[in-house]
């Protein structure tokens, strides 16, 4: 792996003008054709017999775990959430497990990559949000407790968009050129233990950012629900 390898952005494979194709795209692309394919596959032929093929019986372990936790974290009904938050979760984590393929570098190791899917849960704060409480009381949270703090709330959203991306992107990039420094240096049994590790990092990666997801939308849905609990709570002691 050279260090033109180590980021996505920087492999070229054809460029007209202003148009670009590089590692990100040609990555990205195949980490969604690659999904694409094998969810055709496993679900060709589903069964609701006792018996089932292997491949579906991981897929229904793999979306009853993340309904499980989506419930936990928000503590609603994971039906709307799933689609969203699975599909982040395992874009994220079939891009960083890929990365034992021979020539093959996570698109996720690319700050636009980990940027793009940071701004999808920005936008997806809001609309979950408003979908939840309503445009007026979505929007009342950015002015509590007071109007003051309005541009605070602003930037903290931002912030913590800011904050998806590069902890996602530093640990992806940081990884690939760990392992890139170790196969120059040592080219047997290090990159072996390495890439074992990279696995596992990735693993959690896209699980953390998955959960932090799932987390700021819950924050959105559930604020007016916690106000109204604890007015319902001063009531009853009163």
């Amino acid at each position: 792996m050279s260090l033109k390898e180590i980021s996505p952005d920087q492999l070229v494979y054809w460029q007209w003008g202003m148009i670009t194709l590089n590692g990100t795209i040609v990555f990205t692309w195949g980490v969604i054709l690659f999904m694409a394919l094998g969810s055709f596959l496993i679900t060709w032929r589903l069964s609701t017999d006792v018996k089932m093929s292997r491949w579906q019986n991981l897929l229904e372990v793999i979306v009853e775990t993340m309904r499980r936790e989506i419930r936990e974290i928000s503590s609603q009904d994971p039906g709307s959430y799933l689609y969203f938050i699975g599909t982040l979760f395992l874009f994220i984590l079939v891009s960083n497990v890929l990365a034992i393929v021979p020539g093959f570098v996570p698109p996720t190791a690319s700050l636009s990559t980990t940027a793009g899917l940071a701004v999808c849960v920005f936008v997806a704060v809001p609309i979950y949000g408003i979908k939840s409480r309503g445009l007026g009381g979505y929007l009342k949270q950015y002015v509590e407790p007071s109007p003051f703090m309005l541009p605070f709330n602003i930037m903290g959203e931002l912030s913590r968009t800011l904050a998806l991306a590069v902890r996602l992107f530093g640990n992806i990039m940081s990884g690939t050129k760990i392992v890139a420094i170790l196969l120059a240096i040592v080219p047997l049994v290090f990159p072996v233990l390495m890439h074992a590790l990279g696995l596992l990092t990735g693993v959690i990666q896209a699980y953390i950012f998955a959960v932090l997801a799932m987390v700021y939308i819950a924050s959105a849905t559930r604020a007016q629900e916690e106000r109204e609990e604890k007015i319902q709570e001063k009531g009853e002691e009163s």
